[in-house]
Parts: C-alpha cells; structure tokens; sequence
C-alpha cells in the first residue's frame, strides 16, 4: 500500500513538473505574442527552447516506458507548436553544399567577422584575416554582407584599407555604412560599420538611423540590379547582450565559489534583460522599412537573438529564412557560450527559390559565416 501511494504521488509530481516545462516551452515558441519591454522573462524562454524540448523528449520516452496516457502530452505540444519548432530544429537530414553556383543562382553569404581580427593585428591577424579572405572567395558569394566590419575608406597610415577588402575579394560594389563616432582609431580613420559587398551593380543605397542612433540601431540596405530584376538587400546587426569576456567564461566554465556564481548570474540576467526592449525597437525599425520596399528583399545579419524571439519573428514575417528551408540540425553560429545559439539569419521574399544553405564551421571570428543559394524564379 504504502509503495502504491508513493508511485502515484511520484507520478503526479512528475505529471505536474512536464506540464509546466511544456507550458513554458509552448510561451518560448510564441514569444512574438509577447512585448520584450513588459514581458521581458517569457524571451527569456526561446533562449532555453532547444533544452527545453529535449526534456519534454525526455518525459516523453520515460510516459511510455510507464505505459502512461501522459505521453499524449507530448504529441500535443509538438502539434500545438509544429510551426515555431521548425524554426529551431527543421525535420530534415543533412545535405552536402555543392560550391559550384547553379545557373543562374545568386549566393549570398552573412558574416560578424568581429573586425577580421584587428585587435590581433600585432599578433596573428594578418594570418587570420588571410584565412578569413580565402574562405570568402572559395565560396564566391555574389553578395555578402558583413557586421562588425573595421576598415579606413580612404589612404592612411590605418592597418585595414577599404581598397585592400575589394580588391582581394573582387567586388566591384559595395556600400560601407559606419558613424565617425565609432572609429576604431580616429587618427587614421579607420571605421567601425556594417558592409554590403556586391557583383552586381548598386544603384541605391541608404543607411537608416534611429534612436539613440548608435551602432546596433542603425542599419543599410542597398538596391541591386541582378538582370532584368532588382533586389533590396538589407544588412543588420541586433543588440547586443554586451557580455564581458568575464561573463562569457562564467558561462562556459562556471565558477565555484556561490558568492560569485550569484554575482555574476544577476549581472548576466540585467544585460539580457535590457537587451530585449532595443531589439525590439530595432527589429521594429527594420520590418518597417522592409514593408516600404518596392522590390524583393534580402535581409542579412547578426540578429543577436534566437529562432520564435520576438526580433527574429517580427523581421521574419512573411520571408523565407533559408536555414529553416534547407538547413538541419541545431544551425548554431554564435562559437561561445550556449551550443544552440542560433543568432545569425538571411531572411528571403516568398518569390525566390532558397536552392541551399550551409553554415562553414570554421572558427576565425566569434560568428560562423553562413551562405545561401537562392534563384529569382
């Protein structure tokens, strides 16, 4: 009798604790219901979506060993969350990256190349940022777009000249957007911005400021003629939760003494916390923009948030993203602190065909570069 009641106790405690995972992991889908400014906690949610469908997984297989009428429980998240599920995981195999271009595809890659290693530049970045051009142009992209790019526009005594990128990388257009105000080393005018490189031609360009006007809520997007079509490309970078270099090695490797764990988890929720609401104005910003196109867009960039966030769904709306259409698996492209951190997108018009996507796990910036083929039907 008395092992009867505890079995059904222990069966109720779990029955409630995979009831509130779900419930939790349903708010994490559909974050994008939610206001990032008031409900700042339920983003907090897509960040851990991927674990979360890995414990109701868990419950899953442990309510049919139990031969228990809860393993329904688990068919009806996936239904009731079958959408926003394959934003984080696409239900398919991988498939292999044919480097060859398709007649008549347009390859389009995005890339935080955190500055091609300047800040190495007396070390080893000459090396780096030679690695980092050779996999450019083995890929071939005919558009890319790069975030956090550092370069001087113009003939100085700068480490990184603007000539020197277009030359190695045979673009004969680009648009460079950046703010003075965010030089790297003001003497020799060496920028700080958001890049579009292009082997079309660009016959508009415009860079889109908001408040505060800094680096994150400002954005690009440029006007290329591919054939007889034109094409909006957009180039954006998201927020950032400002993680120190401290914070991201707690994360990692988590420190023993609780005073500190407790010390630097608060300041880890706070700089999330107050990264949310500008996204959202941000992302705002963008789809605004994007809604005024007169011409099929692109939308590249660093989006500093996760698959179903509130940023991702708003720019999203309504485009293709090419991971979800041809990629597998997880997608992660930010190389530190959580192994699920998808955080960098291309985002389609319904009107293109996405051929393939891949994302080269290569580690020479803190963001692995992702590229897609795409055909204007």
């Amino acid at each position: 009798m008395p092992s009867n009641y505890l079995r059904s106790f222990a069966k109720a405690i779990f029955a409630i604790i995979n009831i509130m995972v779900s419930a939790v992991f349903f708010l994490g889908c559909y974050a994008k219901w939610f206001s990032p400014a008031r409900w700042w906690f339920i983003s907090l949610f897509t960040l851990a979506s991927f674990y979360l469908f890995v414990v109701l997984i868990i419950f899953f297989i442990g309510w049919l060993l139990a031969k228990s009428r809860w393993a329904f429980l688990f068919i009806l998240v996936v239904i009731a969350t079958f959408k926003p599920l394959s934003n984080i995981i696409p239900f398919r195999l991988p498939s292999s990256f044919n480097i060859k271009k398709q007649p008549k595809a347009i390859r389009v890659m995005s890339w935080n190349v955190e500055s091609f290693e300047i800040l190495k530049y007396t070390n080893h970045a000459p090396e780096e940022k030679s690695k980092m051009i050779q996999l450019i142009n083995q890929y071939d992209p005919d558009i890319a777009c790069f975030q956090e790019m550092t370069a001087a526009d113009s003939a100085t005594k700068a480490f990184y000249h603007l000539k020197e990128f277009t030359d190695s990388l045979h673009f004969p257009y680009h648009y460079y957007a950046y703010d003075i105000g965010d030089d790297y080393y003001p003497a020799t005018h060496t920028h700080y911005g958001k890049i579009i490189f292009s082997k079309f031609p660009i016959i508009n360009r415009q860079s889109i400021k908001h408040y505060p006007n800094d680096y994150n809520s400002t954005f690009e997007y440029a006007d290329v003629v591919t054939g007889d079509d034109t094409l909006r490309v957009f180039n954006i970078h998201l927020q950032t939760m400002k993680l120190s270099d401290d914070l991201v090695h707690d994360i990692d490797s988590p420190a023993v003494h609780m005073r500190h764990d407790v010390k630097e988890s608060k300041g880890i929720v706070s700089k999330i916390k107050s990264s949310f609401p500008k996204r959202q104005l941000q992302a705002e910003a963008v789809k605004a923009e994007v809604n005024q196109s007169p011409y099929p867009v692109i939308i590249c960039g660093d989006f500093n948030d996760v698959p179903n966030s509130y940023a991702y769904s708003t720019i999203g709306e309504g485009l293709q993203n090419a991971f979800v259409e041809k990629g597998a698996g997880i997608g992660r492209t930010f190389s530190e602190i959580l192994p699920s951190l998808r955080i960098d997108n291309i985002f389609v018009d319904n009107r293109f065909e996405v051929l393939q996507y891949t994302r080269i796990k290569k580690r020479l910036s803190d963001h692995y570069p992702i590229i897609t083929d795409i055909k204007v039907p």
